[in-house]
């Protein structure tokens, strides 16, 4: 009986913490799961609510324009300078309907699921593509591009489209801070397993209080920003299991760092 007491108590001792243990790493994995659902809440409540704002902006523009353009219309007495002023009433109508597409359009890519289509690509080879692509719109704000692309192919299997999208994104953030006249410099490297893409202006930087915020959804210092560019390019570079990091001086300029998986050979 004694033996049996004995072996009893020292199965509890055993059983007791590893039971304990169980509980508290399941505990724990609960307590990780709800504010990973907490967080994707908070993020759509958060997006939700900049999408209605940003989308009532443009459509209270287009409403009053469409009252105004109904009135003018009805004055058939000055029917020449009526249909001058409606035309310009409908002009506006038309940049504003663009521009609420645009916000739309940014929205769907952010929270769009859509699968990879991963491919073989050289990045010196997608960087070259779209400066190619860009150059005539950098020439027309004045703005010089200065490449300087690793000597070796540096090979990442990526969605091309995806990634020419990120690269433009910066690229326009770049021509956005540049005022007048400026550079865009980007240059490529190998960094032991990594894909290094750095893309750099000479623009009027970014607030040390902003910096922050720069990959926040809906968050963006120019009025016309849709506030999605950075937060997109973010995802699009971390889904290819890449990292994106920024760093920036104000009244100098802000230079973007990308990091990307080189494909090794098997």
């Amino acid at each position: 009986m004694r033996q049996f007491v004995a072996g009893f108590v020292v199965a509890l001792l055993v059983v007791i913490p590893a039971v304990v243990l169980f509980l508290r790493r399941k505990a724990s994995r609960v307590k990780q799961s709800k504010n990973s659902h907490i967080r994707q809440f908070e993020e759509l409540g958060k997006l939700t609510g900049g999408l209605a704002h940003e989308v009532k902006n443009p459509l209270s523009t287009i409403k009053i324009n469409l009252k105004l353009t109904a009135e003018e219309l009805a004055e058939t007495d000055k029917q020449g300078q009526t249909t001058t002023r409606a035309l310009r009433k409908i002009a506006v109508i038309q940049k504003e309907t663009a521009r609420l597409e645009q916000i739309l359009d940014s929205f769907l890519r952010y929270i769009g699921g859509t699968e990879l289509q991963l491919a073989d690509v050289d990045i010196n080879l997608l960087i070259s593509d779209m400066v190619d692509f860009y150059s005539p719109q950098a020439h027309s704000h004045s703005i010089t591009i200065r490449q300087g692309l690793c000597s070796e192919p540096l090979i990442c299997r990526v969605d091309a489209n995806m990634l020419k999208q990120v690269f433009l994104n910066l690229f326009i953030n770049a021509q956005q801070a540049i005022s007048d006249s400026g550079e865009l410099m980007i240059r490529t490297a190998r960094q032991k397993e990594y894909a290094v893409i750095q893309i750099s202006d000479t623009g009027s930087g970014i607030a040390p209080d902003k910096l922050p915020h720069i990959f926040d959804a809906y968050y963006s210092s120019r009025p016309q920003g849709s506030g999605l560019g950075l937060p997109t390019a973010k995802k699009i570079v971390e889904s290819h299991n890449g990292t994106i990091e920024v760093d920036s001086e104000q009244d100098k300029g802000t230079s973007f760092t990308i990091k990307l998986p080189i494909q090794v050979d098997e």
